[in-house]
């Protein structure tokens, strides 16, 4: 015969713990080895068993005491404590009592813990709308500037025949007689109790006389809707912005739920986003890299001049400030950052070859230091 564990060690406490530590740790065990969390699981079940147990006598005063005293045996056969000899009640209605289950089955810490989805129904059978999400796709220039759309969606809508109550005009609720207004039906089996969504009444424990004929009691109909959105300036790719109340309908008249809209932001031709700065590389010709001058450079505006001052070397960044992504919060513009990539010719005629030839001989070393710095490293490297 196994030999009982200490119920203070069952539990997690120390012997001087009061009601409310006893309580505590009870609730934190009992749904980490809840026979529900833990399907299939045999040991769970032993020890959601045993803290029941546990539990029942240690949060009793006078059981308490006797345990204290005579430990295990003080519940033996004829001891007079528990439900007779060595017995105790169902683990799963301390369970329910602990965690706020009243005997009507429904709503308390058992449904928000196990989602039963009681808690979120009335009496009436009102339920509040689901949420519902819609990616939408928009182009770099109305992320920068802010914009309007206007999206479709197929989503459930108050019933109009009804006005949302699921009923025909005349008609009442009556307690279903299937779960008699609990809302959840339960079967046993064995030593567990399985507590299920009424199929009937869907949880609410009513039934309704009549049924609308348009919703067949739904209170809702699937329609398509038109919603306009305001695309606020800066938003980034990834941004989900809600839509207050234009989810799904309530059932029976409960208040509809939200719609979340998530942001796509197009791929851009030239341009990439960090943050509120953009990117780009323009190319520019040797000549105007060697001697300088201006270019015209592309923005979200429109085009802005840039100065390349002589010499300016391929990769070069340069920043135009106030050509980037206006922020949301501080409402100041990023910076445009361009990167000059030297374009070299692919093709040259007779004249153009003898004259790069010459220039390339007045040139020297003089006038490459990079060139000369770079071999100088690698002749100390190979040295």
């Amino acid at each position: 015969m196994a030999t009982k564990r200490d119920y203070y060690e069952v539990l997690g406490i120390d012997r001087n713990a009061s009601s409310e530590d006893i309580k505590k740790a009870y609730r934190r065990l009992a749904v980490k080895y809840h026979p529900d969390k833990n399907p299939g699981d045999t040991g769970a079940e032993e020890k959601f068993k045993e803290l029941g147990e546990a539990y029942e006598v240690l949060i009793d005063d006078n059981k308490r005491a006797a345990y204290d005293r005579f430990g295990h045996a003080a519940f033996g056969a004829g001891a007079g404590v528990g439900r007779g000899a060595g017995g105790f009640h169902d683990p799963f209605d301390i369970f329910r009592e602990v965690f706020g289950m009243g005997a009507e089955g429904g709503g308390g810490i058992f449904d928000q813990i196990f989602g039963s989805g009681t808690a979120a129904r009335d009496r009436s059978g009102r339920q509040r709308g689901s949420d519902l999400r819609y990616d939408l796709q928009i182009t770099l220039e109305e992320a920068a500037f802010g914009t309007e759309k206007e999206i479709e969606i197929l989503k459930h809508e108050t019933c109009t025949h009804c006005g949302g109550s699921g009923a025909e005009a005349g008609s009442r609720a009556t307690t279903c007689p299937t779960c008699q207004g609990r809302g959840q039906v339960i079967t046993s089996r064995g030593f567990f109790q399985v507590s299920q969504t009424c199929p009937r009444c869907r949880g609410t424990g009513q039934v309704i006389e009549r049924p609308c004929r348009e919703c067949g009691g739904d209170g809702r109909l699937e329609k398509r809707s038109r919603i306009k959105l305001k695309i606020p300036a800066g938003i980034d790719d990834g941004a989900r912005l809600r839509s207050s109340r234009n989810g799904e309908a309530g059932i029976r008249g409960g208040p509809p739920g939200d719609l979340y809209v998530v942001i796509h932001v197009r791929e851009h031709e030239i341009f990439t986003r960090e943050d509120d700065d953009l990117y780009c590389d323009i190319p520019i010709s040797f000549a105007t890299a060697a001697l300088g001058g201006e270019v015209k450079v592309p923005t979200l505006q429109g085009h802005a001049l840039l100065k390349i001052p002589p010499g300016t070397q391929s990769g070069t960044q340069f920043r135009l400030r106030g050509h980037g992504v206006q922020n949301m919060e501080t409402r100041n513009r990023g910076d445009l950052r361009v990167r000059v990539i030297v374009e070299v010719p692919t093709r040259l005629n007779s004249e153009q070859r003898r004259k790069l030839e010459e220039f390339a001989s007045l040139c020297g070393d003089d006038n490459s230091p990079m060139h000369k710095t770079f071999f100088d490293k690698a002749k100390d490297f190979f040295r």
